[in-house]
C-alpha cells in the first residue's frame, strides 16, 4: 500500500541556504517499480522495509537507482497468454532540499506513439493524481495531468500491450536520459524543474523476436548423416 509521501524540504533548505550555496541541479530516484502482466515489483521509499524483488528477467545492470538514469532491459517469453502488458513507473525530484518538488511539469515529444505503447504523466497519487493505480492496473490513460501551467509533483508511467505467439519473445527497452539526444524514439516523455533548468526524458522500444532453433549449417547436417550412416553400417555387420 503506497503511504502518504513525507519530505523534508523545508528543513533541507534552511540547511542548503545556511550552508552558503547552491551546486548544480541534483536528480534523485524517489520511487520506481515495474509490472509485467499484473505481478508487480516496486522499491519502497520508506526504509527499512525491503523492495520487492527485481524479476530476473529484468537487467537493471545500466540503470543508477539512485538518480534514476539509465536503461532498464526485459525480455518476455511466449507463453499459453497472447495478450502480455509491461509498464513502468518512476518518480523523479529535481533539487528537492531548494526548491521541493510542487513546481515540476512534463511535456511529451511531437513524435507519433508506437502501436501498443501507452504513457502518463501525473501527480503520483498522494493528492489528487491516478497514475499509480493505473500502473498497478495497466491501465495507462495517455494524458498529462501536470502540465507547465500546472505544476506539481510529478511522475511518469510507460507501458506496451502486445501479443506474442509461440516461438517468439519480446525485447523491451526503458531509457531515462538527461539528454534528448539519447532517446530511443521520437516519441517521448519530459520531466522538467524550470527553476533548476534540469529536465529527463523518458523513451521506450519493443522488439518481438523469432526463438525458433537455428537450422544448422551444411557442414553440421553433414557430420550428422556421416554418423547416420556409420550407425546403420555397424548394425548391418552385426546382423551379417
Amino acid at each position: 500500500m503506497k503511504m502518504v509521501k513525507i519530505k523534508t524540504s523545508l528543513i533541507m533548505l534552511i540547511f542548503s541556504l545556511y550552508a552558503g550555496g547552491v551546486n548544480a541541479a541534483s536528480i534523485d530516484l524517489f520511487q520506481w517499480g515495474v509490472n509485467i502482466d499484473g505481478s508487480v515489483a516496486l522499491t519502497d521509499p520508506f526504509p527499512p522495509t525491503l523492495p520487492d524483488p527485481i524479476p530476473t528477467n529484468v537487467d537493471i545492470s545500466l540503470f543508477d537507482e539512485s538518480t534514476g538514469l539509465g536503461t532498464i532491459t526485459l525480455e518476455v517469453m511466449a507463453s499459453g497468454v497472447r495478450a502480455r502488458t509491461v509498464d513502468f513507473f518512476f518518480d523523479h525530484e529535481f533539487d528537492e532540499p531548494i526548491n521541493s518538488f510542487f513546481n515540476e511539469y512534463g511535456s511529451v515529444s511531437a513524435g507519433t506513439l508506437n502501436v501498443g505503447q501507452s504513457w502518463e504523466i501525473d501527480e503520483p497519487g498522494f493528492l489528487f493524481g491516478d497514475i499509480f493505480n493505473n500502473f498497478l492496473a495497466s491501465t495507462l490513460d495517455n494524458s498529462n495531468n501536470v502540465p507547465d501551467i500546472f505544476p506539481d509533483d510529478v511522475s511518469v508511467a510507460m507501458g506496451w500491450d502486445f501479443e506474442l505467439d509461440v516461438g517468439e519473445m519480446a525485447m523491451i527497452t526503458m531509457l531515462i536520459a538527461d539528454n534528448n539526444s539519447a532517446v530511443l524514439d521520437d516519441f517521448y516523455l519530459t520531466h522538467t524543474d524550470p527553476d533548476s533548468n534540469a529536465f529527463i526524458f523518458f523513451s521506450s522500444s519493443l522488439e518481438i523476436k523469432s526463438i525458433v532453433a537455428p537450422i544448422p549449417a551444411p557442414a553440421t547436417l553433414l557430420l550428422v548423416l556421416i554418423g547416420f550412416l556409420g550407425i546403420v553400417r555397424h548394425k548391418r555387420l552385426i546382423v551379417t
